[in-house]
C-alpha cells in the first residue's frame, strides 16, 4: 500500500509541479497511471529502509512517510519523463538519507495518536514513547585503582 497519494503530492507541490513531471501524453493533466506506480516504487524504495527498524506492514502511515513517499514519487516521474532537475535530485538524496537514518536507529518515526490510547503521563518522561530504555546497576565496583594500588 503505497504511503502517499497524488493528492498528496499536489497538495505538498501543487498540481503543475505534478503535471510537469507525470504528463506522458501531453494532455496537460498528470496521468494518474504513471503518479499511482511512481508511488508504489516510493513506497517499496521506503519498505527496504523502514524494514530495518520496523515490523512491516506499519499499523499506521507516519506523516514524514508521507513526505518522503512524494519526493522519491517526484523524483522518479521527473526521472521517467526526462525532466529531472538538481532539485529533483536534492529532494531524493535528502529523502533516502532520512530513510537511512531511520534504518540505522538514528531517528524515530512519529505515529498518529490512537484515539483509543490513553493520553500520556505527565509526570513520566517515556510515557507515550514506546517501550522504556533499559537500566542497568549493581553493586559497587570490586576492583579499582584504589584497592589494587598494592599489588
Amino acid at each position: 500500500m503505497p504511503y502517499a497519494t497524488q493528492a498528496d503530492i499536489e497538495a505538498l507541490y501543487g498540481a503543475d509541479a505534478l503535471t510537469g513531471v507525470a504528463d506522458r501524453d501531453g494532455d496537460g493533466v498528470a496521468d494518474a497511471g504513471a503518479v499511482a506506480a511512481a508511488l508504489v516504487r516510493a513506497s517499496d524504495e521506503i519498505d527496504l529502509h523502514v524494514g530495518a527498524a520496523y515490523a512491516l506492514p506499519l499499523a499506521a502511515t507516519p506523516p514524514q512517510l508521507v513526505q518522503l513517499a512524494c519526493d522519491i514519487a517526484l523524483y522518479r516521474l521527473a526521472l521517467d519523463g526526462g525532466v529531472r532537475t538538481d532539485e529533483h535530485r536534492t529532494r531524493y538524496d535528502d529523502a533516502v538519507a532520512v530513510l537511512k537514518r531511520i534504518a540505522d536507529g538514528k531517528a524515530r518515526l512519529s505515529f498518529p495518536a490512537d484515539p483509543g490510547a490513553p493520553p500520556p503521563d505527565p509526570d513520566d518522561p517515556f510515557s507515550g514513547q514506546g517501550p522504556r530504555p533499559v537500566v542497568v546497576a549493581g553493586p559497587p565496583r570490586l576492583f579499582s585503582r584504589e584497592t589494587l594500588r598494592d599489588l
